[in-house]
């Protein structure tokens, strides 16, 4: 019998993918834990094993395609002794035709309906509108998908007067959105004279037509958004729409910070590689601040906590997530109990885990989860900002640069090292007093390094 290969799910959050790669061709013979593909998520690059033995009978999803849907059919396996054309042809091997790319959000919103047998299924065919398009009848409650039924409430929009395109002349997104456009659609009722015209939905996110008319033809290129970029608009949105979001912004000095890492950096001993000899270790101040942030949180332990609707999550550890640039957006790779390692092994853990976030081959429990995140633009000489804190966490550190100022002491102008932090909390989670007290344990650990080393 025919063994369907489907899109895996690589994590929770997963619901498509790029089939990158095929490491196998039709006729290879494979194995479990035979590597078979690669698959491009929105964060990683992630290898794909053969759980059965057989040959492979045919490619169903060639390599390159995007958007590949996890349980996808992507290809078969001819199971022992069966012959791998008849197992291509075979008829449940088929994949089904996917639904055009407009109706694919709507079809998931869909509530799933089980297939009726077939004589109960006649009358309930014969009631259905003609593929015509036809709009149904004054009266009657239009064909339409749910989604297009929102956007045109939400437009004002009489559903009997728009022409559907879908099956059997079903209205979709597409067709609400080109009768608001076209301003060919009916209106749901109508305005009395003397009303005034209905104030735009500022609200409302302007169309791709509507943003592209503001410039001249000619004058920009289109280039698509990829997975990734999705991926962290969505999540981005949703955090600063849903997440009631306070800000603390603090100084610390660092001079002493400098000082105990120049002289750590230069304690440290050599090690052979093939590179020739090289410090087995080299701290960055950047490592120094996960350490304080760390032991910040084990310090005041209400503010290591995540929200839910029916609990507050505390957490036993500080898991800090490290905002890493990358080509195309951003990842948060994770160091675990970073309040129990040591300085030179959150340097070492950081430094493989940043590599292997700009190659993309990070496994998802290496970037998903966490109590709390630091995001450093100090290197590009950003003397301050806010950061979006990024759910479950009810923290995140944003650090400027550490720069040179002028403090006063004793009634005396010095001249000191000053870093701006400023911390975003999730106030459901963490209020002011509670982040002023965090923002305050970051700032003594800062001020005074020696005690990270013990």
């Amino acid at each position: 019998m025919p063994i369907n290969i489907t899109m895996p799910a690589l994590s929770p959050t997963m619901e498509e993918g790029n089939l990158a790669k095929w490491l196998v061709k039709e006729g290879d013979k494979v194995g479990p834990g035979d590597v078979i593909a690669e698959i491009e998520t929105d964060k990683a690059t992630m290898e794909v094993e053969a759980v059965d033995e057989g040959t492979v009978a045919k490619i169903v999803v060639p390599a390159g395609t995007e958007g590949v849907k996890v349980n996808a059919l992507i290809a078969i396996l001819a199971g022992e002794g069966e012959d791998a054309a008849a197992a291509a042809k075979a008829d449940g091997a088929a994949p089904k035709a996917e639904a055009p790319k407009e109706e694919k959000k709507e079809a998931a919103a869909a509530p799933k309906v089980d297939a009726a047998p077939a004589p109960a299924a006649a009358p309930a065919a014969s009631a259905a509108p003609a593929a015509s398009g036809a709009p149904a009848k004054s009266g009657d409650r239009p064909f339409s998908s749910p989604l297009a039924r929102r956007i045109a409430k939400e437009a004002g929009i009489d559903l009997s007067g728009v022409t559907g395109s879908g099956p059997h002349g079903r209205v979709v997104k597409k067709d609400v959105e080109a009768a608001i456009s076209g301003g060919g659609a009916k209106p749901a009722a109508a305005a009395p004279a003397s009303a005034a015209a209905p104030a735009p939905a500022a609200a409302k996110p302007m169309s791709d037509d509507a943003v592209l008319k503001l410039f001249e033809q000619g004058s920009y290129e289109l280039v698509p958004h990829d997975g990734m970029r999705k991926t962290i608009a969505k999540r981005l949105l949703e955090a600063k729409t849903t997440v009631p979001h306070f800000y603390l912004t603090i100084d610390c000095e660092l001079d002493a910070l400098l000082a105990l890492r120049a002289q750590i950096n230069t304690a440290s001993p050599m090690i052979k590689t093939e590179k020739g000899d090289v410090p087995a270790y080299k701290l960055s101040v950047n490592d120094m601040i996960i350490k304080a942030m760390a032991l910040a949180l084990r310090d005041v332990p209400e503010a290591n906590v995540s929200w839910t609707d029916a609990n507050m999550v505390k957490h036993k550890h500080s898991d800090v997530g490290v905002a890493v640039s990358i080509p195309g957006g951003l990842i948060t790779p994770i160091i675990r109990k970073a309040e129990q390692k040591t300085l030179s092994t959150i340097s070492n853990e950081m430094k493989d885990l940043a590599k292997r976030a700009r190659d993309r081959k990070l496994k998802p429990e290496e970037y998903q989860g966490g109590t709390t995140a630091v995001s450093n633009l100090g290197m590009f000489g950003v003397k301050d900002f806010a950061a979006i804190i990024n759910p479950p966490h009810a923290t995140i550190l944003a650090v400027g640069a550490g720069e040179e100022r002028a403090v006063v002491r004793k009634g005396e102008i010095k001249i000191a090292t000053i870093m701006s932090v400023t911390l975003s909390t999730d106030h459901r989670a963490v209020d002011g007093a509670l982040g002023a007290e965090l923002a305050q344990a970051f700032k003594r650990h800062i001020e005074n390094p020696m005690g990270m080393l013990v």
